[in-house]
């Protein structure tokens, strides 16, 4: 596993100004499953596949893979012309969180993709504390507004600064680390 973060976290970091991220489409399902593809393609069978099997992580069960297609579609068809509408269509892919294992790694960059586009900003990552992201996405489903406001206090213009991109791939990488001294 440790490998493939590694190797995965080199790919995302070659995103950065290439031909690649320009290719994706942004704010769909299908640009998501390219993103989970480029970082984890040739290390997971299933990458950039969605799932046929249901997942659960802390207790949370994700959308059943009877109805992901349906959801996906839905998705990918929500409005992203304002802040809220962004974090909300980030929520509900989160709810669906489509691949067997990748989703949050892959998600942040679609997220920033998407906040790039549509506001000519994104997100920076060194501004969220680990411990805070994660608790305000576990409890985005029911309410969204905690996450709607850490990241809103974390956005930056800085869309084109390699150095922010860098750090937020690490930080992004580092939501996925797991705590053994807590």
């Amino acid at each position: 596993m440790q490998e493939v973060d590694e190797i995965s976290k080199e790919r995302a970091k070659k995103l950065f100004g290439s031909q690649e991220i320009d290719s994706f489409e942004i704010g769909t399902a299908k640009g998501l499953q390219q993103i989970h593809e480029y970082l984890f393609g040739g290390h997971y069978d299933f990458a950039g596949q969605i799932r046929t099997k249901d997942i659960s992580k802390g207790g949370f069960r994700f959308a059943s893979c009877l109805y992901l297609s349906e959801s996906l579609k839905s998705i990918s068809e929500m409005s992203e012309s304002t802040f809220e509408e962004i974090v909300a269509k980030y929520v509900e892919m989160n709810i669906a969180h489509p691949f067997m294992e990748g989703n949050g790694r892959s998600m942040r960059i679609w997220l920033d993709l998407i906040l790039k586009k549509n506001l000519r900003q994104c997100v920076d990552w060194l501004k969220i504390d680990k411990a805070d992201y994660l608790n305000a996405m576990q409890r985005s489903p029911v309410n969204s507004l905690e996450i709607c406001e850490l990241l809103r206090g974390a956005l930056t213009d800085k869309i084109d600064d390699r150095e922010v991109f860098m750090k937020g791939v690490e930080q992004s990488y580092y939501y996925e680390e797991e705590d053994f001294y807590k």
